[in-house]
């Protein structure tokens, strides 16, 4: 009987069949050509585990997760040769990895706006990459266990537990199980006939469902699961309120002078606002439906759909055993994306890693960083490569993307919002902002760039040039400010 040893590093004394055995052995260097004829049959009994009940026929490599960062590792596999017959993913949905953020923006459009749909936005398409439909990963015999979420971890046997009871082994994992939507307490009507979340295919489902119905919309949330849907809602022609605590849109990035801006285009088009507002709890109608948002003040607002966009928490269960960040949540990795358990490896939104640039352990929920994290750790999986992850922040959104729209909206950051920020523009037709913190640019954002002008950003941010706040504050034009930008960067 031919053995094969899998992860070397990680699992020295671990062996795998195709067919379905498992061994442990001691360490031996002639481990790669052993025998059964030259094996006591008394040792080999010890060491060799009769025929297994393991699920899973691909064993060598496993991803749980099925979204953005599950596609573009199952990429990676395929372009170094390592996924055919030993790549598994086992995924929630049912659906093969999907990107992730046309949920919240083409997909929610109405029928006659030309709505994003399956199979159209399968991963790796967002990058310009194939796209991977279930067809993909049969052909490239990649084993896909759909609607089976993993529900138990056996560290020490290498194995995990699904929820329809499945055993499942693997040699390396890698975990890429994302976030899951932050809700409302039932007590308060978070689960209410007519309230929504928003993660997955499933839920813009159920939402579209209850959008081609409705007459108001509530979206409780100013980030960019609010900002995004109120504008699709815009296309449906629904009376439209956004309601958030913050004194501003998007107040993790924005300043309150760019949030005005994106605020009066969103009012041009309909939207209400409810700002510094506390949510008291969801009332239901007679119908048993919800009927409107109680706020603490006493007042009311009345709706019969809600969407809630307050966030996410990254999906650490069932390993949080394997290490968490107490800080920034998720699963605590180094810049390989190596778990503290050896074999084991954590990419996308759970990941807890070092933002090497800042100098700070972070997580990053966002499709930039779930397409780089994945290519970073397979490549380090399967090759010599042992450069640490070296990631620039990135956030963008586009909204009003729709046909008939009055405006179509598309902004880009780069780097950190920190220090003093400078606004150049008015936003008719464009407008961009540069935080500078000790005379270094740091973070800018861009709205309604040219190709060429989204381009210089990231090399803004990475370079953080020394540049002249005044000369900033006194440019009559975005094109000038980021030609003041640009040419500080002769001088770094």
């Amino acid at each position: 009987v031919a053995v094969r040893r899998i992860m070397a590093g990680s699992m020295p004394n671990t062996m795998s069949f195709k067919q379905g055995l498992s061994l442990w052995c001691p360490h031996s260097a002639s481990l790669n050509r052993i025998s059964r004829s030259s094996i006591p049959s008394r040792s080999f009994r010890r060491c060799f585990v009769t025929a297994s009940s393991f699920a899973n026929e691909n064993r060598e490599y496993v991803v749980v997760g099925g979204g953005n960062a599950a596609g573009y590792a199952a990429r990676t596999f395929v372009e170094h040769g390592q996924a055919n017959g030993k790549l598994c993913i086992v995924t929630k949905e049912p659906y093969a990895p999907y990107e992730r953020p046309a949920l919240t923006k083409a997909y929610l459009f109405p029928l006659d706006k030309k709505p994003a749909r399956l199979p159209g936005f399968h991963t790796c398409v967002g990058s310009g990459g194939e796209r991977q439909t279930p067809d993909w990963y049969k052909e490239q015999g990649i084993e896909m266990l759909y609607e089976d979420p993993v529900t138990g971890v056996d560290i020490e046997k290498q194995t995990l537990t699904t929820s329809s009871g499945k055993l499942l082994k693997y040699g390396a994992l890698i975990i890429a199980t994302g976030c899951t939507a932050s809700r409302f307490p039932e007590k308060i009507g978070g689960n209410l006939p007519g309230v929504h979340y928003i993660r997955d295919v499933a839920d813009a489902d159920s939402l579209i469902s209850s959008l081609g119905k409705a007459k108001k919309l509530v979206v409780v949330g100013g980030g960019y699961i609010g900002m995004e849907v109120a504008a699709a809602a815009v296309a449906w022609k629904l009376d439209t309120t956004i309601i958030f605590p913050e004194e501003h849109l998007l107040s993790r990035l924005f300043t309150p002078s760019l949030a005005q801006k994106y605020e009066q285009l969103y009012q041009d088009n309909g939207v209400k606002f409810v700002k510094g507002a506390k949510i008291k709890h969801l009332e239901s109608g007679s119908d048993g439906r919800v009927a409107a948002v109680k706020l603490e003040d006493g007042s009311s607002i009345e709706t019969d759909t809600v969407v809630i966009g307050i966030g996410a928490k990254p999906a650490v269960s069932p390993f949080d055993m394997v290490g968490i960040n107490n800080t920034v949540g998720g699963i605590e990795v180094d810049g390989m994306f190596r778990t503290s358990i050896p074999g084991i490896f954590a990419i996308g939104d759970v990941a807890a890693f070092p933002l090497k640039i800042y100098n700070r352990i972070a997580r990053v929920e966002h499709v930039d960083h779930a397409r780089k994290s994945a290519q970073h750790c397979v490549k380090s999986l399967l090759t010599a490569h042992t450069h640490t992850y070296d990631y620039l922040p990135y956030f963008y959104s586009r909204v009003f993307e729709y046909e008939g729209s009055s405006r179509k909206v598309w902004w880009q950051f780069f780097g950190d919002n920190v220090g003093e920020a400078v606004e150049v523009g008015n936003f008719d037709p464009k407008v961009a902002t540069f935080w500078i913190d000790s005379g270094k640019l740091k973070g800018v954002l861009l709205e309604s760039g040219s190709p060429e002008e989204f381009q210089l950003l990231p090399k803004l941010a990475r370079s953080q040039p020394s540049v002249d706040k005044a000369k900033l504050q006194n440019a009559s034009s975005v094109e000038e400010a980021l030609e003041i930008a640009q040419a500080s960067l002769t001088a770094v």
